[in-house]
């Protein structure tokens, strides 16, 4: 009798110990993200999260796959790195469940000098101009060279054009496509590049900007960078908490503050 009570006893304790352990686990919130600007930007939320009982751990990733695959395996609570139109597609290619459920900043594409100091550099004919190889991004980087009349692309082109959708050319742009997080790398070997803030921030190049996309353009509204989570966790616990943090006033002011104009607010 005394032997079973005992074992009772430690049975107790063990499951008890568990269901603590899961507790304590249950109040970490597991946010994957770039560098930069996103996770110095959930470093600031950090403190909000606090103040709701939870803690935010943040992985950082340096690409634009792992990410998603993460969430969607469960291993994060969820991301913060990438735009809508990006999303969408790779939910449709990999057959991935994640949403969005807030929009937190967006990044202006920009034209950054390379072997060229200048957009004249441009006009001289034959630069080569590096831009990112992924479908969306790539379109807007032509499409920023549109807008500012140095390309003109067909009419009813794709909303993800490539270089095979320029109608004219009377620069003779040559263009390289090159993964987006290596672009900053390649300014020494090419005349121009098109880097996303994000990029451009980590490689100390902001300033040196010499064309961008205009903060009430299509491309703010379409492109903000988002928070994602697992489709059915939209409400859930974690996530009210992390958009709370998220949208508060400090988290807004640190943005507006510190990376304004390459980085710009569009939290509410």
């Amino acid at each position: 009798m005394k032997k079973n009570l005992l074992i009772a006893l430690l049975t107790l304790i063990v499951l008890t110990g568990c269901t603590n352990a899961q507790e304590k686990e249950d109040k970490v919130i597991r946010v994957g993200a770039s560098p930069t600007p996103h996770s110095l930007i959930l470093e600031v939320a950090k403190a909000e999260v606090a103040k709701l009982g939870y803690t935010l751990e943040i992985i950082e990733f340096t690409d634009y796959i792992l990410p998603n695959t993460a969430l969607d395996a469960g291993d994060l609570d969820a991301n913060y790195f990438q735009h809508v139109p990006y999303l969408t597609k790779f939910n449709n290619e990999k057959g991935t469940k994640l949403s969005s459920v807030l929009a937190v900043h967006f990044e202006p594409l920009g034209l950054y000098p390379g072997k060229s100091a200048n957009l004249d550099g441009l006009k001289a004919g034959g630069a080569t101009v590096a831009i990112p190889n992924d479908p969306t991004n790539e379109a807007r980087a032509l499409r920023l060279l549109a807008d500012n009349g140095y390309i003109t692309l067909k009419g009813g082109a794709d909303a993800n054009v490539t270089p095979l959708d320029i109608d004219q050319n009377p620069y003779n742009l040559q263009f390289v496509e090159i993964e987006a997080a290596l672009l900053a790398q390649t300014l020494v070997d090419v005349n121009f590049a098109v880097i996303n803030g994000n990029y451009a921030l980590g490689a100390n190049i902001a300033s040196k900007v010499l064309l961008t996309e205009d903060k009430d353009s299509i491309a703010a509204q379409t492109f903000a960078n988002i928070i994602v989570v697992q489709t059915g966790k939209e409400n859930a616990e974690k996530t009210k908490i992390l958009i709370q943090a998220l949208s508060s006033a400090a988290v807004k002011k640190y943005i507006e503050e510190t990376f304004y104009p390459t980085v710009i607010s569009v939290l509410e």
